[in-house]
């Protein structure tokens, strides 16, 4: 007779262990493949004024993902709006100096992380346009308005701080724009302070400063203010329910569940038709109460990634903050398609997945020429 017959129960026990096995391929661990995220773009320190012998700096940004994770370095010579860049052979350290290659050029720096998962690409915000010299002046804070948007109220400019030859002299000349920051043009006062008139109810002011010396002049900007109003506290502007009056600090928003709202995104174009315009981008934060907070950092990103990602950056006294994002050779432009943007406003220090971040995912259309 047969003996698997006569032992059943050794037969069952060989199956199972031979099921077992072939259940457990060779080598699966359950690992998730997870390569470096990139959380805080690359930058580079003191990116303005740059001329030939300038020492540039360049940090890695913050990024995330199993270790261990290798980094390898690169610097990009650009066009002046950051696009059309190019590997500079040889330079693979966080440290560049300027050379007379880069005069009229921006330069970029380039990080790639890597671990056993992938490798990922995240790059700096471009300089200013290399000069030979910087004799002439040059903004290294933008100028400044001081005061509440209301009609009757006297807002006040300050010029900025600048580098530069001196002595430099200052002009002062403001603008009244839309809305929607589509067009800004003088309105004819000068000097240092401008007293609000009711024609400029539903539009926003910006500050125009002209820096001078001898070896020549340039213009600066300030932040536009939120949109005017008939009177503080009025609903004589569109700037949106409750928020009047003086932003506060983002040091006051969290208690009894408060957060940060990102109220307001604009872009300029919109639509995008070109990759060699740079849009602006015009955002505004509140508080879930309705209150403009000043303070909150503010980042933004393309998703994909097919623009720059601007340096994150604390929102004014206008609880506003407008960044220049330059797109990409990627960027799609087509008729009734539009790219997203992913944006979050937080304080500084909160941890990542915690605090009183909020965040929004807008976009802007793309036509094709």
């Amino acid at each position: 007779m047969n003996s698997t017959l006569r032992h059943p129960a050794s037969w069952a026990i060989g199956a199972l262990v031979l099921v077992t096995g072939l259940l457990v391929a060779p080598g699966a661990t359950g690992r998730s493949q997870i390569e470096p995220e990139n959380t805080t773009p690359p930058t580079i320190a003191a990116p303005y004024l740059v001329e030939v012998g300038t020492n540039l700096q360049g940090h890695k940004g913050e990024w995330t993902g199993p270790a261990p994770i290798s980094y390898a370095y690169a610097w990009q010579r650009c066009d002046p709006n950051g696009t059309s860049c190019q590997k500079i052979e040889g330079e693979k350290t966080t440290s560049y100096t300027i050379t007379k290659a880069d005069v009229n050029h921006s330069l970029r720096f380039h990080v790639t992380a890597k671990n056993a998962d992938g490798s990922t690409v995240a790059k700096s915000e471009p300089t200013q346009e290399v000069r030979e010299s910087a004799q002439a002046p040059g903004a290294t804070a933008a100028p400044t308005i001081s005061g509440i948007p209301t009609v009757g109220e006297k807002l006040t400019g300050h010029h900025g701080t600048w580098k530069g030859t001196q002595p430099l002299t200052y002009n002062y000349a403001w603008e009244t724009c839309t809305l929607d920051l589509v067009s800004c043009v003088l309105n004819g006062v000068t000097g240092t302070t401008y007293t609000v008139p009711k024609s400029d109810v539903g539009k926003r002011i910006r500050l125009r400063v002209t820096a001078k010396n001898s070896a020549g002049s340039t213009a600066a900007h300030s932040l536009p203010t939120v949109s005017v109003k008939e009177q503080a506290g009025g609903g004589g502007g569109s700037g949106g329910g409750g928020s009047s009056g003086t932003a506060i600090p983002v040091s006051e928003v969290g208690p009894a569940g408060d957060r940060l709202v990102v109220d307001q995104v604009t872009f300029t174009p919109n639509p995008v038709s070109s990759r060699s315009q740079p849009i602006t981008v015009r955002i505004r934060i509140e508080n879930t109460k309705g209150k403009l907070v000043q303070g909150a950092m503010v980042s933004i990103q393309s998703t994909p990634v097919v623009a720059s990602i601007p340096t994150p950056q604390p929102t004014g006294e206008d609880g506003g903050i407008t960044y220049t994002i330059h797109p990409e050779g990627d960027f799609p432009l087509k008729n009734g398609y539009s790219v997203q943007f992913f944006v979050k406003a937080y304080k500084q220090g909160d941890p990542t997945l915690a605090g009183i971040s909020g965040t929004r995912l807008v976009q802007v259309k793309t036509v094709s020429k």
